[in-house]
């Protein structure tokens, strides 16, 4: 009796000390900036609803009720939890607004859709897919939609991709999430006194992407867009997104001038926003200097003079159109906008495996792409060329460094717990909509593509030339989960679904 009341009463110790270690989770903060978040997307939903009463279109409606609901549910909430104490975030707050932040936008994103006729997981589906940047669409008939639903699903796109560059540079990095300590920031901290800090380089980030877009906008104009097509696509093209505003998507457009235009702003979406910051203050060097801008743009570059080459010997096309079709392509998947001029399964034997591969690289750290990312696939490379040395030499010691920085063991280890659970999700997701019913070219490429955020992907149904409708609806619910899980980088949203995150 006295040992079974020895051993309760050490697991109460034990319970006590794992409560003082992590104390019930206070919802006051993170409530308080999902009603600012709530509040920012019912303003921004005024936009389409000006859009459509500007051109006499009836579906002004159901954005201006969604508006009022957006605004009214975000006071409600940061005034119920005004308080006069500062608001700082503990870690399990930040994880938390990370993940639901995107699904309030998410959700509120959907609501006027369904005022339009589009049913709410369709809804649901095209606003996280607009949110994410992923690109991918369940709308046919993209040419006659009202101007308001096209404006705003560029505008999901483009407040996603801020979201995005903001989160891989102030929040992430405190996350520890699949390496990105290594890219820390002085302003990537949580205490009061760096609140100004990061407030300085969130303010830099927007100008920085907000310029961005202007000039890219100004570019297509000047290359014959019409001004609502040069902005949406400018806003899609930055964001790394790829939502057009026609079925064709850039097959719509005539002239190599628009795609490589599209080239540019899709790489410069696709580069480090901190990178620009530190060019303006002491110049270019930072950009060339930086080892995953180097190996990024020789990517790109390599890929698109050897698959330019191709078309032109094999298929036996134009040298400078097969150039902007490679190039433009090329850079569309592998910074995961999901732009297409052109049906690349019809390119020859290898074509579509090599599309299925970029769709796994993405762009740079801190920009607006998804995927992988080129650093992880530089510190995997790192990593297993140090173990190939201990395998010859077991007492070498191989230090290993990124950009002139030592790497920890706890980046090694973040990344290739990424690597893991990434590819773990692709053969999950692939398994589940094989059992829904798709064929496995169709499951494997649209999990591929929702993970990383892509947009298009292999096949006739969801291809370069194909559309996400006629999936069946638990398909698309499998597919909204797998592109939220991608854009928060996986281990994120694992994070909220451990019962220990929520225990006491």
């Amino acid at each position: 009796m006295r040992e079974r009341r020895m051993v309760e009463a050490r697991k109460l110790s034990s319970l006590a000390n794992w409560k003082c270690a992590y104390p019930m989770i206070e919802f006051r903060p993170v409530v308080h900036i999902l009603g600012w978040i709530a509040v920012l997307t019912g303003m921004l939903l005024i936009l389409p609803t000006l859009t459509d009463i500007s051109v006499g279109d009836p579906d002004w409606l159901p954005f201006s009720i969604s508006a009022t609901t957006a605004l009214t549910l975000g006071l409600m909430m940061t005034l119920s939890t005004f308080g006069e104490r500062t608001l700082v975030l503990d870690l399990r707050q930040a994880f938390l607004v990370t993940v639901l932040g995107w699904v309030v936008v998410g959700v509120l994103g959907a609501i006027p859709m369904t005022g339009i006729g589009i049913g709410f997981l369709d809804a649901l589906f095209e606003s996280i897919s607009g949110i994410t940047t992923t690109g991918s669409t369940v709308i046919v008939g993209l040419d006659r939609m009202p101007p308001g639903l096209l404006l705003w699903r560029a505008i999901l796109q483009w407040i996603g991709g801020i979201g995005i560059i903001a989160i891989a540079v102030l929040i992430l990095p405190i996350l520890r999430i699949g390496g990105m300590q290594l890219f820390r920031i002085e302003s990537s901290d949580t205490s009061s006194e760096k609140v100004a800090s990061a407030l300085s380089m969130l303010t830099g980030l927007l100008a920085v992407y907000g310029v961005l877009t202007a000039a890219c906008a100004g570019s297509f104009y000047a290359c014959g867009m019409s001004g609502f097509d040069a902005l949406t696509h400018a806003m899609a093209t930055v964001s790394t997104g790829g939502f057009s505003t026609h079925d064709a998507s850039f097959r719509y457009f005539e002239g190599r001038s628009l795609q490589w235009v599209g080239t540019v702003f899709m790489i410069s979406g696709a580069t480090p926003f901190v990178l620009y910051i530190r060019a303006i203050r002491g110049g270019l060097d930072s950009l060339v200097r930086d080892s995953q801008v180097r190996v990024f743009i020789g990517l790109l570059v390599a890929l698109s003079l050897l698959v330019s080459l191709w078309l032109s010997e094999i298929r036996d096309r134009p040298f400078l159109d097969a150039v902007t079709v490679a190039a433009f392509n090329i850079t569309s998947i592998v910074t995961t906008t999901g732009f297409v001029s052109e049906n690349y399964n019809i390119w020859g034997a290898g074509a579509a495996g090599l599309f299925l591969v970029l769709m796994f690289v993405g762009g740079c750290t801190g920009s607006t792409s998804g995927a992988i990312k080129i650093y992880r696939f530089q510190i995997l490379f790192l990593f297993v060329r140090a173990q190939v040395k201990r395998l010859i030499s077991p007492n070498r010691v191989v230090p290993l460094s990124y950009n002139g920085k030592h790497l920890t063991d706890d980046v090694s280890v973040s990344v290739l717990a990424f690597w893991a659970v990434f590819i773990a999700s692709i053969a999950v997701v692939t398994v589940v909509l094989n059992v829904l019913g798709l064929d496995i070219v169709t499951a494997y490429s649209a999990s591929v593509t929702a993970i990383s955020n892509v947009g298009p992907g292999l096949g006739d149904i969801v291809g370069p030339t194909g559309n996400f409708a006629t999936l069946p609806d638990a398909a698309k619910a499998l597919l909204i989960g797998a592109m939220l899980a991608g854009r928060l980088e996986i281990l994120a949203l694992l994070v909220t679904l451990n019962r220990e995150f929520w225990r006491y």
